[in-house]
């Protein structure tokens, strides 16, 4: 099994905030999305930029993952946004607005000509139609070393804008982005984070938001508000009882009696090695959270 990362929380914080980029040393999420673009306003661009390279390169977040989001390609900012992420060596850089492959080919060239460190991914924005519509060919540049694709990440509120869809509860306007994105992420062996939730006070509205998300398959999701990063830590982790389902199924196959098969009964139910597998994950998740 590849090594699991958690991403249960992933937060953005504005890059022209000092003071915010400082107090998330001490904020327990997963994840924390530096942002230059949405959150900054063209003034503060220049200035944004140089705050969030000094404070990646200053460290002191721990074990948490410093991704950069960059301004899109096409807009003044990108190049030397680009590489100044580059040459800060974050964990990854997050490019907004990914509407085809060949965008993401275009960061991986320019990236090679920075010889941007290795170990830097690249995140994608989902967040158009077209690349909805072609989410698939996006997904599957992970499999070109060139491109760094990591993750994708689920731009829900641009996607409303541009298609017109209403928020509604439950997300119905929404489930065939979300399930085509996250099946083109499973099919190329990627990671996928959720949407944001816009209203912060309606913490009922958020907790389910985030159960949906887990249940579809999600690994995490984006967040506007360091309070929406503890219940989204607890959703997205397995819980006591998840837990010792797993440890019960993985100790069943483990047992010599149950060797080479490849499905046995455990209290009452039919268990395969396919829930073995899963078995495993969930233990493997577990463990990385606690370290």
């Amino acid at each position: 099994m590849t090594t699991i990362r958690p991403r249960r929380s992933a937060l953005y914080m504005p890059g022209s905030n000092a003071r915010a980029l400082e107090k998330a040393r001490e904020i327990a999420a997963d994840v924390l999305i530096l942002d230059l673009e949405d959150a900054v306003a063209p003034e503060a661009k220049a200035t944004a930029r140089v705050q969030v390279c000094a404070a990646v390169q200053a460290g002191g977040y721990g074990r948490r993952e410093l991704v950069i989001r960059v301004n899109g390609a096409g807009t003044p900012w990108f190049a030397e946004d680009l590489a100044a992420a580059a040459a800060a060596r974050p964990s990854a850089i997050l490019i907004p607005k990914v509407s085809s492959p060949e965008t993401l080919h275009d960061v991986g060239n320019r990236l090679a000509g920075l010889r941007a460190d290795p170990a830097t991914a690249v995140w994608a924005m989902i967040e158009t139609p077209l690349a909805i519509l072609d989410v698939e060919r996006i997904a599957r540049t992970a499999g070109e070393p060139a491109t760094r694709l990591a993750c994708l990440v689920m731009g829900t509120n641009d996607l409303a804008k541009e298609t017109r869809a209403r928020f509604v509860p439950g997300r119905a306007t929404m489930l065939p982005w979300l399930t085509s994105a996250l099946l083109a992420a499973r099919a190329h062996g990627i990671d996928i984070l959720d949407g944001v939730y816009n209203d912060i006070r309606d913490e009922a509205g958020f907790q389910a938001e985030c159960e949906q998300g887990r249940d579809l398959g999600f690994d995490g999701k984006t967040l506007i508000h360091p309070a929406q990063v503890g219940p989204a830590n607890a959703i997205f982790a397995p819980d006591a009882a998840e837990l010792a389902r797993a440890r019960a199924v993985i100790a069943a196959f483990d047992l010599p009696e149950n060797a080479g098969k490849g499905a046995i009964q455990l209290d009452g139910r039919m268990v395969e090695l396919l829930h073995a597998e899963m078995a495993r994950r969930t233990v493997a998740l577990a463990d990385a959270i606690a370290a």
